[in-house]
């Protein structure tokens, strides 16, 4: 079982996997190294653990992924970056049935406050460079965000 609730950022890539990337094992690994990318760009340091997906620190985990690759190579579902430092939501659950393992936070890892929007664009930054990919912001709202392939940069003026 899983959790979404307030204080996560949820990241839910829809890529067409291209020749040579099509391999879900490697999708999933650079959709760790993005995250990990991201905890590292907060000063946390965070890693795999060989047989568990998602990432951690020390024995706590930081993100669970979750992801679908559908006809065509086309990727669904994401992960779930815990920022807030109220992890209560998992407490009724046993987290992607790992019992032995606790969750943490970027928030707590650090001991002060940060906001799910306001790590998002070092996210969406991290995970699509991991991906082969750049992030565009459109005048820096989260909600117009597109990924772009890195051979096609994007052209002064256009929309994504």
């Amino acid at each position: 079982m899983t959790y979404h609730g307030p204080g996560q950022l949820l990241g839910y890539p829809i890529v067409a996997l291209g020749e040579g990337r099509r391999d879900a094992h490697r999708y999933l690994r650079d959709l760790e190294e993005g995250l990990i990318a991201t905890a590292a760009a907060y000063g946390v340091t965070a890693s795999r653990i060989p047989g568990l997906t998602g990432i951690w620190v020390g024995e706590a985990r930081l993100a669970a992924i979750g992801v679908r690759i559908g006809t065509g190579w086309i990727t669904s579902h994401g992960f779930a970056l815990n920022v807030g430092r109220d992890l209560s939501g998992f407490e009724a659950i046993v987290p992607c049935g790992i019992r032995d393992k606790a969750v943490t936070s970027l928030s707590g890892e650090l001991g002060r406050d940060l906001a799910p929007e306001d790590v998002a664009r070092a996210a969406a930054t991290h995970v699509a460079g991991a991906l082969g990919h750049q992030a565009v912001w459109d005048d820096g709202a989260l909600a117009a965000l597109s990924v772009r392939a890195l051979s096609s940069p994007p052209v002064p003026g256009d929309r994504p």
